[in-house]
């Protein structure tokens, strides 16, 4: 077989079996991208490329489970095992599976050794893998003129300039992106596109790099770990964003927050500008993230898409649904530090640390001086003085001074919602809590305990009101249980 060999600029032989492939690789080096797609301006090095391109905008090839448009039958065969889990291709010296034979073939090179780190010993999959794996050698050679930011490699510094000559730029907010891709991706945040859909949970994402990540949450594999606060992700992608973190790169120089990358710094400088580009069509309220504009919608439309499959209930957010199930399964996964006692939600770990292992009152209210823990304590309390009442009945003109209580005139005034049932008395209960403390009490549980006596209570309130009674006695109290 006659081989046609190139060498690129730095001297590494690349091998071609026909000149069609010889010159369409060299084609990539002098840029000549002749063929351009009329509907997104992508540009092509042969007719054929352009041709396969032009089937992903008239959707020939077409996935059935998630819409997505591929280049040809073969693409869409490869894409469907990511719906289906199917990997083919495994390795004979570790087992590893693939979807693709050109994934395990790439793979198949760690083993060979022939891209190796000189520094640290790691083994990549090719040549450009080894370059990006180089970071910790420092090698940026690559600068962007205007903001001085380096790269690896031309190509990454090549996309990134996109960003300031606004090639890709978004319509609708003004966002310039690296490549058609990108863009197509951030989109779908104006028009709540989510075409990705979990198996396990049904959370819908934008891209299928985000589902990806999220699946690994639901199989517990966290294998990149930060060396200075032990956090772990799923992937190198967000170990690197997360980093930017701790080396201050996206500082915010109004309050010295440091954010993980760009985007998230040009969300948060709006919490200081006021700036909320994003408007609600119904009731014009303002936000300064898109994602918050479609949560806030369900408020108008009802809609509540992710639904429990053990109780049938619903809920407009995915991440309630995940935090319902653990009602059903039991699990606790955050644990106080200080008393061991385990939680469903972090939130709930943060203000059992508050009102139980903290004494500090810094909020006062300004009708009577009453100091309160938190500043939400203190909004609810001074209710009591002004009369507001915030909620409001979306059925009738009828409105409250707490949200427990619309949510009670939802259920006995318009059905709405769902009641939750003790199976052993048949009470009924409109707040979650409220049934589990009702639970708590026939199964004699009492998990909160005085840290100064036996004493323990069903709720944190009761262990909140008995601790006063240690304020005032030297001695510590005694438990007392009569036996029947």
């Amino acid at each position: 077989m006659c081989l046609k060999v190139c060498y690129d600029s730095s001297h590494e032989e690349k091998q071609f079996t026909t000149k069609q492939s010889l010159t369409d690789h060299t084609g990539r080096d002098i840029g000549e991208y002749l063929y351009s797609c009329s509907q997104c301006q992508k540009g092509f090095l042969t007719v054929t490329a352009l041709s396969a391109h032009v089937n992903i905008h008239t959707s020939k090839y077409k996935c059935t489970e998630c819409g997505k448009c591929c280049e040809s039958s073969g693409v869409l065969a490869v894409h469907r095992r990511s719906h289906s889990g199917q990997k083919p291709f495994e390795c004979t010296v570790c087992s590893k599976r693939f979807t693709t034979s050109g994934s395990l073939v790439r793979h198949s090179r760690i083993h060979t050794g022939k891209y190796m780190c000189t520094e640290c010993g790691k083994c990549c999959e090719s040549s450009h893998h080894l370059a990006v794996h180089k970071r910790h050698t420092g090698e940026y050679l690559y600068s962007c003129s205007q903001c001085q930011r380096r790269f690896l490699t031309g190509t990454a510094l090549s996309a990134h300039v996109n960003i300031h000559t606004g090639k890709y730029k978004c319509t609708e907010c003004g966002r310039c992106c690296e490549s058609s891709s990108v863009l197509a991706v951030h989109k779908r945040s104006h028009s709540g596109e989510k075409q990705y859909s979990c198996t396990q949970c049904g959370k819908s994402f934008s891209s299928p790099q985000s589902l990806t990540d999220h699946t690994g949450r639901h199989t517990g594999e966290y294998l990149y770990s930060c060396t200075q606060c032990q956090r772990r992700f799923l992937t190198a992608t967000a170990l690197s964003a997360h980093m930017n973190i701790h080396t201050g790169k996206y500082k915010c120089t109004e309050c010295g927050r440091c954010c993980k990358s760009s985007t998230d710094l040009a969300v948060h400088r709006r919490s200081h500008s006021g700036q909320k580009p994003f408007e609600c069509t119904v009731c014009s309220k303002r936000f300064t993230k898109s994602s918050n504009l479609v949560r806030h919608s369900r408020i108008h439309s009802g809609e509540k898409p992710y639904k429990c499959h053990v109780c049938a209930k619903a809920f407009s957010e995915s991440g309630h649904l995940i935090r319902h199930m653990r009602v059903h399964t039991g699990d606790k996964p955050y644990k106080c530090s200080l008393c061991n006692k385990r939680f469903r939600h972090s939130c709930n770990l943060r203000k059992h640390k508050h009102h139980v292992h903290s004494n500090r009152r810094p909020y006062q209210c300004p009708y009577c001086g009453k100091m309160f823990k938190t500043n939400s304590e203190v909004r609810r309390h001074v209710r009591v003085h002004t009369g507001a009442k915030p909620y409001s009945c979306r059925h009738c003109s009828d409105r409250f001074m707490w949200f427990q209580q619309l949510k009670r005139h939802l259920l006995e005034s318009h059905n709405e919602g769902t009641w939750l049932t003790c199976n052993i008395c048949q009470k009924k209960f409109c707040i979650s809590r409220d049934f589990e403390v009702h639970v708590q009490r026939h199964e004699v549980l009492k998990p909160y305990v005085c840290s100064e006596c036996p004493k323990s209570f069903n709720t944190a309130q009761q262990l909140k009101d008995h601790l006063i009674v240690h304020l005032d006695v030297e001695l510590p109290c005694i438990s007392i249980e009569h036996s029947s």
